[in-house]
């Protein structure tokens, strides 16, 4: 058995090869728009892996071609060399899999110069000179590898921060502005309420406001000089159209770092994907002309179709998403060349071949994902300490909690298994809302879009609260005060007469402190300032240590303890432990709450007071506590995505986006359209001046 695979694989180790690349260009051409979305984690991985063996195969087939000279005297196994250029181009969705890959351009140019040689040395030693068609067909695939080859390196550089930097400061920062109130027929149209045709003016709308985002995204300047009051009727959208402005405009910057959009939608790319197809056709009637009477295998004649056909197939569909893509209409709309912009916006030419285009793709795949793909999930992570400290001992602790201590991988296995995902409230986003129209009408921002004061500080200050035990709390780190917080919310809860679990706040709050947990624990790149990690390793310990004095002798049924056993996840929205956890929360509150200050357990000494101090405020009517909780945590939110590093906002695109990503923008642009306002105000009182002055 095995001599036979090897005699196999040492008589069609090139045809293995070549199929092996053509079918991992499908797979990438197919699943690389999972990457919008947090997909399950196997899938990721999948998809990570065909990312990596498809650039891997396609090398380690044309080094097979050059040094070991398996194409020596086989011309059309020769003739392959060129679809391996073509597939290291990559399918127009995927260039990069992780931020990282941009920054890797020059290495991917050296790869690619290599490649290129070596693909260019087994054509000359094999094909050159021949006396058929065969010698024309592989340079036309040659130079149409090249060129796609050459295409995705520019594509890498174009998604590295540095370039994007470059380029915004050389790029007219109103280029967009205008077109997306050239087309009043989207935006105002009687048929408004028709989804597709919102969805759609969402996003032209967005194309027209990207330039914000992607100088955000630098950390470059947005201030713009003001041309009337187009700019501001832009962006004035109401809350529920802001957030998916926002998401929109997030997927355009997802396009412009992990895949070819930069470069297809210009000039030189629209040019290529024309005549891609038409020189792939070009190769194949050369290669059927050059007849195949001249002693080929037939298993290579046919894999020789099955590459044509393949290339042919993925650049017609990379013509086809390029011309009716909404990129396209941001290039119509700003090209300086009038007469292809009246062709094909004025008279609405572009407008029916997109509409052509969905409505044959909502026939195949019954429904329109293409507006899906760009929206946000919608998804908060959630992770509460209490809950985590109240997991099964090591009797009925989960089967695959076991293995997965055995194989080192236990850490790992706490933050999955212990989380979990909700879908964000309502009453959440409405406080946001009314939270950032706060900061940016009470001046909180400097000119650089910043939160000027500590996280919490604010609500605490306007409730006359910021002193003694509340100040403290915040803590001297920003993941300091979320430790400290999120233990003393559920403290104040649990003690609390008044916080029912149906009331709105009490959802929201519980849902905002274990997000941000979440993302402490999770992932602490989304934080700002420095990683707690031992802290809060400590404060599990020290939690764990008070269920192990309060839960000792407590039993658990037959039943209970099976569930633990087998039980594949265990976030805290699971009603698993609530009992465990509410019973915690009061020991923890009586034991910490009045005695001195513990140093062995400060963050549950300073968790206790604070909730202690919400019960008082809350028992004498001096505050409503439950506001006051809900005002912090909005607060903490919202500087948590204002000082988050542009970079690891770019990052988190990357695996289907964060909350904090989409506020960030928000604040962005709502800081935008302040200084928007206040210039064009400035302007008018000029142009008052000016008109006083010819008056005189």
């Amino acid at each position: 058995m095995a001599g036979g695979l090897l005699d196999l694989w040492n008589q069609f180790s090139v045809q293995i090869l070549v199929l092996l690349s053509l079918g991992l260009q499908v797979v990438l051409f197919l699943f690389a728009g999972i990457r919008r979305h947090e997909a399950p984690a196997i899938i990721r991985f999948l998809l990570w892996q065909a990312y990596l063996m498809a650039d891997y195969t396609a090398i380690y087939a044309l080094g097979h071609m050059w040094l070991s000279g398996a194409a020596r005297g086989h011309q059309l196994v020769a003739f392959w060399a060129p679809f391996l250029l073509l597939h290291l181009g990559g399918p127009d969705s995927i260039t990069a899999y992780a931020l990282q890959d941009n920054q890797l351009w020059l290495r991917h140019l050296h790869t690619q110069v290599v490649q290129v040689l070596g693909a260019a040395y087994v054509l000359y030693m094999n094909i050159a000179g021949g006396g058929n068609f065969l010698p024309l067909a592989a340079a036309l695939m040659f130079a149409v590898g090249v060129v796609k080859y050459g295409e995705r390196t520019w594509a890498l550089r174009c998604g590295n921060l540095e370039s994007i930097r470059s380029s915004v400061k050389k790029q007219p920062p109103a280029m967009h502005n205008h077109f997306h109130l050239q087309d009043k027929r989207l935006a105002y149209s009687e048929n408004e309420k028709d989804e597709q045709l919102d969805e759609e003016s969402h996003l032209r709308r967005a194309h027209s406001l990207f330039h914000i985002c992607k100088r955000a995204m630098v950390n470059s300047s947005v201030v713009e000089k003001v041309h009337g009051h187009k700019i501001i009727e832009t962006m004035l959208v109401n809350e529920v159209e802001q957030w998916t402005l926002m998401e929109m405009e997030l997927s355009l910057m997802y396009d412009i770092l992990y895949t070819k959009a930069a470069v297809i939608h210009t000039w030189p790319g629209y040019f290529i994907r024309v005549i891609s197809p038409l020189a792939i056709v070009a190769a194949l009637l050369l290669f059927q002309f050059s007849g195949e009477d001249t002693g080929h295998r037939k298993v290579d004649v046919a894999i020789t179709y099955v590459l044509l056909g393949g290339a042919l197939f993925m650049e017609t569909i990379s013509l086809l998403n390029a011309l009716v893509s909404s990129w396209t209409f941001a290039f119509l709309s700003t090209t300086t060349c009038r007469w292809l912009r009246f062709e094909a916006l004025c008279n609405e030419r572009w407008d029916r071949l997109r509409g052509a285009v969905l409505a044959f793709h909502r026939l195949v795949t019954g429904g329109d994902f293409r507006y899906k793909s760009r929206r946000w999930s919608g998804n908060m992570g959630q992770y509460n300490m209490l809950h985590f400290c109240t997991r099964p001992d090591s009797l009925t602790s989960p089967l695959l909690g076991r293995l997965a201590s055995v194989v080192g991988l236990k850490e790992f296995w706490n933050r999955k298994h212990y989380s979990g995902t909700v879908k964000i409230p309502t009453h959440v986003k409405v406080c946001i809302g009314n939270h950032m129209s706060l900061v940016h009408k009470e001046g909180r921002m400097n000119a650089l879009g910043m939160l000027r004061q500590k996280w919490g500080e604010e609500p605490l200050h306007s409730n006359g609260l910021y002193q003694g035990v509340l100040k403290n709390s915040l803590g001297i780190e920003f993941q300091e005060g979320i430790i400290i917080w999120h233990i003393g919310t559920n403290l104040f809860l649990a003690m609390s007469e008044k916080a029912e679990d149906t009331l709105p706040h009490v959802k929201a709050i519980k849902v905002l402190s274990n997000y941000m947990m979440f993302l402490l624990v999770e992932r602490p790149d989304m934080l700002p300032g420095n990683a707690q990690n031992r802290l809060y390793q400590l404060t599990c310990k020290n939690l764990k240590d008070q269920v192990q004095r309060t839960h000792s002798s407590r039993r658990k049924s037959i039943c209970d303890m099976l569930k633990s056993l087998f039980r594949l996840s265990d976030g805290p929205e699971s009603s698993s432990r609530a009992t465990d956890s509410k019973e915690l929360a009061k020991s923890l509150y009586q034991k910490y709450g009045s005695q001195k200050f513990s140093h062995d357990a400060p963050r549950l000494t300073y968790a206790a007071r604070l909730a202690r101090k919400l019960v008082i405020l809350e028992k004498y009517d001096t505050a409503d506590s439950l506001q006051v909780v809900l005002d912090v945590w909005t607060d903490i939110l919202i500087y948590a995505s204002n000082k988050c590093s542009r970079e690891s906002h770019a990052k988190k695109l990357n695996s289907g986006g964060e909350l904090t990503t989409i506020l960030w923008l928000m604040a962005e642009h709502v800081h935008q359209l302040n200084v928007e306002k206040d210039l064009y105000k400035v302007f008018l009182n000029r142009i008052d001046q000016d008109d006083d002055g010819d008056n005189v």
